[in-house]
């Protein structure tokens, strides 16, 4: 009898340790999910007070989890990115500000970079795109949404 349960010991040990490895490899370490935030709301990018230039940017920062970053790279077109960084949201500090050349952003707590176009992460700790938010321009009206 004794045989007989060894026998089933070993390829049991060999599928839990497999279990135990396929379930960490679909882990992301160092990464939390962002807490959800309902976003919607419109602003006037072609007015005084919510201009945003070609190529510029602005902080909503009463918007989202930690502040909506909007930037805008063409006449027509808006990316609204959620301020806080994707490496560690629960760091109150974790927030992106938009670097000098106006089309990267950086997260100082963990030196993380990210290109404003898309969110792409191409510098620190992160490896993952900044969280998007929805836009919708009509030529006068941008709606923020998720």
């Amino acid at each position: 009898m004794s045989t007989i349960k060894n026998n089933y010991i070993f390829p049991l040990l060999i599928f839990v340790f497999f279990f135990l490895f396929i379930i960490g490899c679909g882990k992301d370490e160092g990464r939390q999910e962002i807490p959800f935030v309902y976003v919607n709301f419109t602003i006037y990018p072609t007015t005084t007070i919510d201009h945003i230039e070609i190529g510029g940017w602005k902080y909503f920062n009463n918007y989202g989890y930690r502040g909506v970053l909007i930037f805008r790279p063409s006449p027509d077109e808006f990316v609204a990115f959620e301020r806080t960084c994707p490496y560690d949201p629960e760091i109150k500090t974790a927030r992106i500000d938009v670097e000098p050349s106006f089309s990267t952003a950086i997260d100082t707590t963990c030196g993380s970079r990210f290109i404003l176009i898309d969110g792409s992460p191409f510098a620190g700790p992160a490896k993952v795109l900044l969280k998007q938010y929805r836009t919708s321009f009509n030529g006068n009206a941008l709606h923020i949404f998720n």
